[in-house]
C-alpha cells in the first residue's frame, strides 16, 4: 500500500509451515496507517505556532491570576492549558465525572469503549496539530490515506472515491481529485460547479463570510449549480460539518470547509485517534495543567453565577453548595447551558440576546458490534449518503484500542436527529440496520439473518455543536464579555473554524490571550 517493497527475514521451513495451516501467505496487513503529512510549513500552522509561543513567552506574572473555568471540554481544556503556559493558576471545574464534553467516551461493562461522537482530526486543524505537537503525542493520531470515500445509494455495496494525489500542490490535488471522479458528477456538472465557486475563490474572506445570510441550497441555486451537485456531494458534506441538510446550513460553513480543503495540500487529509479521547487526548492536557500549578475537577456541577452589586462576578455557587472565587471567570460550556446560567440582570445586554439565536443541534452517535468481520468497508472515514446516516467507520480497523481482527464495530453519526432524539434505542437500531442493509446489502439485513448484533450503545447528545443556519455569525460572541473578569469560550464564540474540534481549540486561545492582555 504504501509503495515500498520489503523482504521478511523467515525460516523457509516456518514459511512453508504456515502456508500449509492456514493456506494463506504466511503475513497479512489488516490495516496500515499513513506516515504524518508535512504541515508544518504551511502558513496556518505557523500562525496557530506563533500563538501557542506567545503564551510560553510572555512575561510571569508578579502575582499568577486564579482563573475559575467551567468545562472540561476542548475549550476549557485549551483555555486552561495556555493560561497555565502564561504562568497564571487555572481551576478548570467538570460537571460530569468524565472529561472531553462534546469528545468524552465511556466505557461498558465488557471493557469497550463508546463515543460522544465520531471525530475526525484534519490536517486543515493547524491549532490541533500544534497542541499534539505541544503534548508530545502527535504518535496518537492515526493517518489515513488522502481520500474521501463516498458510498453509492444508487449502487448498493460500492463507492465512489475522491483520491488526492501526493505529487501535486494545493489546489491542484484537490481539482485532480474532483476531475478524475466520474462517478458522482458528470462533466457540465464538474463545470457549472467551478464556475459557480469563482467568486470564492476571488473574494476570498470577505466573500466567504458574506455568504453567511444564504443556505447552501440557496447559494447554488444562486450560483447556477444543478441541484443533483447538491443532491450527490452536499447533503453528505452538510450532514458531516453540522449534523444538518444543504436547506438548513449556511453556505458559509461550506466555503469555509472547502477554502481550508482546497488551499492546503493536506488539508482535507484526515487522521483518527489511536484509542478513546479522554485518555489518549484529555489527559495528557490535564497533566500539563497540572504540572504547571493548574488544577482540574470532576463532579463540580455550578449551579448559578453569583453577582457583586456592581454586576461583576462573585463566585460560582456550585450545586453541592460550595462557592468557588476567583480573580477572573470563563465560561467554556456549550452556549445551551450558558443561557440557562445567565443572571437576570444580564439577560438583556446585547452581547448576550444575541446569543438566543445560537441552538445546539441534536445528534445521536451509535455503536454496533457484530459478530463478524464485515468485508465491505475501508480503513476510513466513509459518507454513507443515506437519508439518516451521515459518516461512519469501522472502528475494529480504523482505531488501534478499538482493534479487532474478528469482529467488526461500526460507529455511525445519526443525522439530522431532530425527530429521532426522544425516540427508543431500539427504534434508532432498527432504523440503522434499514440503512445498513443498503451499505452492506451482502453481509447485512435489517433482520440480522445475516450479520448478527452482540451489542450496542446509543449515546444522544439533545444540544451538541451550534446549529449553523443562515444568519448566525453576527450572533456569535468575542470571547471577552461586557462584564469585567467575564469570559467565554466555545466553538460557538467567534474564530474562523465555526463548530468544530479546532473552532473549540482556537477558541480557548483567544480566551486566554484576552485574559493575559
Amino acid at each position: 500500500l504504501m509503495g515500498h517493497s520489503f523482504r521478511i527475514p523467515i525460516a523457509s521451513q516456518t514459511l512453508k509451515t504456515r502456508t500449509r495451516r492456514r493456506s494463506a501467505g504466511p503475513l497479512q496487513v489488516v490495516c496500515v496507517d499513513i506516515p504524518r503529512p508535512e504541515l508544518e510549513s504551511t502558513v496556518n500552522f505557523l500562525e496557530a505556532a506563533s500563538l501557542s509561543a506567545s503564551f510560553r513567552s510572555a512575561p510571569r506574572p508578579a502575582k499568577p491570576l486564579k482563573v475559575v473555568i467551567a468545562g472540561a471540554g476542548l475549550a476549557g481544556l485549551s483555555t486552561a492549558k495556555y493560561l497555565a503556559d502564561a504562568g497564571h493558576q487555572p481551576l478548570l471545574l467538570e460537571a460530569r465525572d468524565v472529561l472531553g464534553g462534546k469528545i468524552a467516551a465511556w466505557q461498558d461493562e465488557d471493557g469497550d469503549w463508546y463515543e460522544t461522537g465520531l471525530h475526525i482530526f484534519f490536517g486543515a486543524y493547524p491549532n490541533v496539530q500544534n497542541l499534539f505537537g505541544e503534548l508530545g503525542i502527535n504518535d496518537r493520531l492515526q493517518w489515513k490515506e488522502h481520500s474521501m470515500i463516498f458510498a453509492m445509494p444508487s449502487k448498493p455495496g460500492e463507492f465512489s472515491r475522491f483520491d488526492f494525489p501526493d505529487v501535486l500542490p494545493a489546489p491542484l490535488n484537490g481539482i485532480w481529485a474532483i476531475l478524475r471522479n466520474n462517478e458522482m458528477l458528470t462533466w457540465p456538472e464538474k463545470i457549472k460547479f467551478a464556475i459557480g465557486l469563482l467568486p470564492a475563490m476571488v473574494g476570498g474572506q470577505a466573500y466567504v463570510e458574506a455568504q453567511d445570510g444564504l443556505s447552501v441550497e440557496e447559494w447554488m441555486r444562486k450560483q447556477g449549480v444543478p441541484d443533483r451537485v447538491t443532491d450527490e456531494v452536499f447533503i453528505a458534506m452538510s450532514k458531516a460539518l453540522n449534523f444538518i441538510n444543504p436547506d438548513e446550513l449556511s453556505m458559509q460553513c461550506i466555503l469555509i470547509a472547502l477554502n481550508r480543503f482546497l488551499q492546503e495540500k493536506h488539508g482535507s487529509k484526515m487522521a483518527f485517534l489511536d484509542g478513546n479521547p479522554p485518555e489518549r487526548l484529555c489527559m495528557p492536557i490535564v497533566e500539563h495543567i497540572r504540572s504547571l500549578g493548574g488544577e482540574v475537577r470532576l463532579n463540580s456541577r455550578i449551579r448559578k453565577i453569583e453577582l457583586e452589586d456592581d454586576g461583576t462576578v462573585k463566585n460560582f455557587l456550585l450545586t453541592d453548595g460550595t462557592t468557588i472565587e476567583g480573580d477572573a471567570y470563563v465560561f467554556a460550556t456549550p452556549v445551551d447551558i450558558l443561557k440557562l446560567l445567565l443572571p437576570d440582570s444580564w439577560k438583556e445586554i446585547p452581547y448576550f440576546k444575541r446569543l438566543e439565536k445560537l441552538v445546539g443541534v441534536p445528534v445521536i452517535n451509535v455503536h454496533i458490534w457484530f459478530d463478524r468481520k464485515l468485508k465491505n468497508t475501508y480503513d476510513h472515514l466513509l459518507f454513507s449518503r443515506s437519508n439518516l446516516l451521515s459518516v461512519y467507520a469501522d472502528m475494529s480497523l480504523t482505531c488501534k484500542e478499538y482493534y479487532d481482527p474478528n469482529r467488526s464495530m461500526l460507529e455511525l453519526v445519526f443525522a439530522p436527529a431532530e425527530e429521532w432524539i426522544s425516540r427508543s434505542e431500539s427504534d434508532i437500531i432498527d432504523a440503522t440496520m434499514k440503512e445498513l442493509e443498503r451499505l452492506f446489502p451482502d453481509e447485512i439485513s435489517a433482520d440480522q439473518s445475516k450479520a448478527k448484533i452482540l451489542k450496542y450503545h446509543v449515546v444522544k447528545t439533545p444540544r451538541s455543536v451550534y446549529k449553523t443556519i443562515p444568519n448566525c455569525e453576527p450572533c456569535r460572541p468575542l470571547q471577552r464579555s461586557p462584564i469585567q473578569g467575564f469570559y467565554l469560550a466555545g466553538d460557538y464564540t467567534k474564530q474562523k473554524y465555526l463548530a468544530s474540534m479546532e473552532g473549540a481549540v482556537l477558541s480557548g486561545k483567544f480566551c486566554s490571550q484576552s485574559i493575559v492582555q
